[in-house]
């Protein structure tokens, strides 16, 4: 089953076992053909910077798009989890040959890691658990515990990642119950600078090379301070030299197509 469906399933049953009422699906409405004045210039090629919500799958993201602008020709640079939200660059046309070297530029987080508890996943898509008490913890404690983590370091990725072994991802395996021995990755983290400290949550900014999990970053904080951690919240604020700032949300570039 592939992840998009697994997450939406996962994420309704969720809705319902809270007691709420699972997303009503909007009947699947044909588009009338695109003005060929506003689609030519993403049929020849585009950058579009979108700030993706909450809850969406960054495939979500690209399908809405083909939707909307009606072609074939388009893809990400660079996948964001589901419960993050930020920037997500989207190619069409002949800039979907740059796809890889936007993959490869340097990117920039904030978010916030919770102290006192783990999850199988390192983020909120599973349920916190071994509750620890948090020790004495001093601000300066804290950010002295940041420093083994910048520089090159290497880092294993999480178990319930895309990262593919054999040809099948990782959290497909994890979720079937199978073992897999995960290998460390070289990364580079320039910044990790706390920016408020309010305990259990402890809220940062990362500027971190392609291939650094903030998950995993969470995670490793957390040991390191002997109580744990996951990431609670994330949000891409920049790639190379696209930021956030300039991003436009769906609704935005639905008035601008439509116009």
């Amino acid at each position: 089953m592939a992840r998009k469906q697994t997450y939406r399933k996962r994420f309704t049953n969720e809705i319902i076992a809270a007691g709420g009422e699972a997303p009503v699906r909007k009947p699947r409405e044909k588009r009338p053909p695109l003005d060929p004045l506003i689609q030519e210039p993403y049929l020849e090629g585009k950058v579009i910077l979108i700030d993706k919500p909450v809850h969406w799958t960054s495939f979500d993201a690209v399908r809405k798009l083909r939707g909307l602008l009606q072609i074939k020709k388009i893809g990400h640079a660079g996948t964001l989890d589901p419960l993050a939200t930020g920037l997500l660059i989207i190619c069409t046309g002949k800039f979907t040959k740059k796809i890889t070297e936007y993959m490869a530029a340097e990117k920039e987080y904030t978010g916030s890691i919770t102290l006192g508890a783990v999850t199988p996943t390192y983020d909120l898509e599973s349920t916190p658990e071994q509750q620890k008490e948090i020790p004495l913890l001093t601000e300066e404690m804290l950010r002295k515990a940041t420093e083994p983590f910048i520089g090159e370091t290497d880092q294993f990725p999480p178990v319930y990642s895309a990262i593919k072994k054999d040809g099948v991802a990782l959290y497909q395996l994890a979720r079937r119950g199978v073992d897999v021995e995960l290998e460390a990755r070289k990364i580079t983290i320039s910044s990790f600078e706390l920016t408020e400290i309010a305990l259990p949550v402890v809220y940062f900014k990362v500027v971190c090379s392609t291939g650094t999990y903030i998950r995993s970053l969470a995670n490793d904080f957390g040991a390191a301070l002997g109580c744990g951690g996951y990431l609670s919240s994330l949000r891409r604020t920049r790639i190379g030299d696209f930021n956030v700032e300039d991003a436009l949300s769906f609704e935005q570039l639905e008035q601008l197509i439509s116009q």
